[in-house]
Formats: structure tokens, sequence, C-alpha cells
């Protein structure tokens, strides 16, 4: 677009800073803000579950390369308005940035159930701190959540000598691995002392110097401290007068377009697809969408549209694991390419399905791509 000499980019994950990046790759030579709500430089955020369960102090992320966007950052401040007209961003300081195109990568925040201090999450880097203090003290936890974080979270909590139970409605993380997939890992993570409980939470809440949580059934658990890994809310409050939500969903096309000016990244944003509208709170899909945001601010029709593989990967309970390709189906039984599920340590493909997993097994990742590609039995 050849008006834009201002663009500004809301958030500084991942998501924002690719998408930095990749204007200056596609030659934008233009003025450029990041706004960034954390005072931190952009670290991994897949890494805070590790960090915060170590059993040392350190709290290192690991670094991020630097930024090539060479833009100005105001870290630390928080948009709490957008005037699409005026073309103008509102901060909690009460200033104003104006601009010609707008990246929204604003991120989301933690579902909580209380305001206790005793309730933690793990959504940022100085969360990651909070919670590591309080596990070092070997308390007694309930992690509310079986998905990814929830189950890393109390693989390390474990780790650190602390008696966990973890709630969580059917099996942890088949809703992200599949039947199969989830149930090794919670083979393994039973086999080291954690304690399941299958059930839905009603509610939360301090009692003496613990907390207490109350499952729909009317049982009560309860524990020293509370860990809510329980799912994402989009950063979208700030929309609510732009007049770019959908049903309370910030919602672009297959190039991360909302208007000609604004496109969107990362986890506070809804993709409409080929698969219909659906959101991927996923590290990788970050990026790739912060890539093509950029692309599509400063070419449009002309930039590529998203079309990249799906990628997860998950360290919990002493299994590593890697997969590429959608969830696979129930009714899909895997070829063991290699290893042994008996050992824990495959390469399984599900070529109904398009996806491939590496469990336990060294594989790269542009080779699990290729395999999960591929239509015939490996």
């Amino acid at each position: 677009m050849a008006d834009l000499h201002s663009i500004v980019i809301v958030g500084n994950g991942v998501a924002g800073m690719t998408a930095g990046d990749t204007l200056r790759r596609l030659g934008y030579d233009g003025a450029l803000t990041i706004i960034g709500e954390e005072p931190h430089a952009t670290y991994s955020r897949p890494a805070l579950s590790k960090v915060a369960l170590a059993p040392s102090e350190d709290l290192d992320v690991g670094t991020l390369p630097d930024p090539t966007h060479g833009g100005t950052e105001l870290l630390g401040r928080t948009a709490v308005g957008l005037d699409t007209d005026g073309r103008t961003v509102s901060l909690d300081d009460g200033t104003q940035v104006g601009f010609d195109g707008l990246i929204i990568a604003a991120g989301s925040h933690a579902r909580r159930f209380t305001d206790s201090a005793r309730e933690l999450t793990l959504r940022s880097l100085d969360d990651a701190a909070v919670l590591k203090r309080h596990l070092l003290d070997r308390p007694t936890v309930t992690v509310i959540g079986g998905g990814p974080l929830g189950m890393e979270v109390a693989s390390g909590a474990v780790g650190l000598g602390c008696p966990v139970t973890l709630v969580h409605p059917g099996t942890p993380m088949e809703l992200h691995l599949g039947s199969l997939l989830g149930s090794i890992l919670t083979d393994a993570a039973l086999e080291q002392g954690l304690r399941v409980i299958d059930a839905m939470v009603s509610t939360v809440q301090e009692f003496g110097e613990g907390m207490t949580v109350t499952l729909t059934d009317g049982s009560e658990l309860t524990s020293d401290i509370v860990i809510t890994a329980a799912g994402d809310l989009p950063n979208i409050g700030w929309l609510e007068d732009s007049g770019l939500l959908a049903g309370g969903r910030l919602i672009a096309d297959d190039r991360c377009r909302i208007t000609d000016r604004i496109v969107a990244a990362g986890d506070v944003t809804w993709i409409n697809g080929p698969s219909g509208v659906g959101r991927k709170p996923i590290w990788t899909t970050a990026i790739e969408q912060g890539k093509v945001a950029a692309a599509a601010l400063l070419h449009g029709d002309d930039a590529p549209a998203l079309d990249h593989p799906v990628y997860f990967w998950t360290d919990q309970w002493g299994q590593s694991l890697k997969m590429s390709g959608p969830i696979p189906s129930g009714e899909e039984d895997p070829v063991v390419v290699e290893g042994d599920l008996a050992d824990r340590a495959a390469v399984l493909h599900w070529p109904g399905s398009g996806t491939a997993a590496a469990l336990n097994m060294r594989m790269p990742i542009p080779r699990l791509h290729r395999l999960a590609a591929t239509e015939t039995v490996a």
C-alpha cells in the first residue's frame, strides 16, 4: 500500500515481533511503533512452564534473536482504545499513537476463577516468577485443566516434590493429541504420582490459609494453592468500541486482514479459513500469522494466504512429543514408522488424518512435516 508511512503494532510477543521483522524484510522503510504491555523484550512463552518449574531460582527463558525491525518500542504500555476513523490507538497513560496501518497482535490472558493471590496462572514472565516462589516451598497443589500447560505445570510441580491433583473432564491431553497419545501421557503422569480427577470445576475460593475447589458433583478439594490452566481469553477489551469485533471476536480472513489498513495475528485472532472460523493459540501459528499479516498489510490480495502445517510440541513426565498436522481421528490407528509404542518411543503416521508424531524419538521438524503430508502408508 503506497500511502503507508506509519505502522503501529499492538503486541510485542512473537507474532508482533515477527510482523515487524517481516515488514522490514519486505521493504517497508516508514515509521514503526511497537506497543508492548509487558516491560520485557520478546521472549519464548512456551519456555515459561520449564522456567517456572526448574529447581533453581533462575528465570532465564532463553534468548530469541534480536528483532531486526528497528521500530520504536513502547514497553509497559497497554492499548485501551482504538479509533478506526481517526486512525489512533489510545494508551493507558493517556497518549495516542497515530497510524496509517495497524497490526493487532495483542495476545491473550489466562482464564481465572478468582482474584486470590493463591490462584496462580502462567502466561507471562512475571507469572513464572510468582509461581516459582510458591512451588519451591513444596505446597499442596490443585491444577485445573489437563491441556498442555496444565500437564506441563503438574509434571514440574511433582518433580519439585509437590503433592499435585489435576482436575480435568475426560483424559488429559486428548483434545490436543487424540485418545492414543493423550492416554500415553496420562499413564506416564499417573505412574509418577499425579492424582487425576475426571470432573468439571464449579467454584474456587479461599478457605483459611488455602484454597477450596468445588466440583460440579458437589465434592471439594483443598490445597495450599490452585494453578489454573483452563485456557485463555483474547485481549480484545480495548476493541469493544472499534467496530471491528463480530460476535465478540476479532475475525480476520485467510490473509489475516480485518480491513485494508488493519490486520491481526496471534492469539487474539480468529481466522475465517476453509474449515470455518477458528483460533489456534499456538506459538508456531503466531509466527506464521505474523508473517502473513505483515505481507497482507503491504500487498493486499497479492500477499500469500495462510498455508502452513500445524505444529505442536510438549515435554512432560519425562516424555517428549512433537506432532505435525491436525488431531488424528480416533477411528484411525496410526502406522508405527519407527520404534515401538510399547516402549513409548515411536514415530507415528496417520495418513488419513494428515498427521505424524514423534514420541521420544529424534526427528527433524521438516521431516515430520513431510511424513504428515504423505497420503500413503509410510
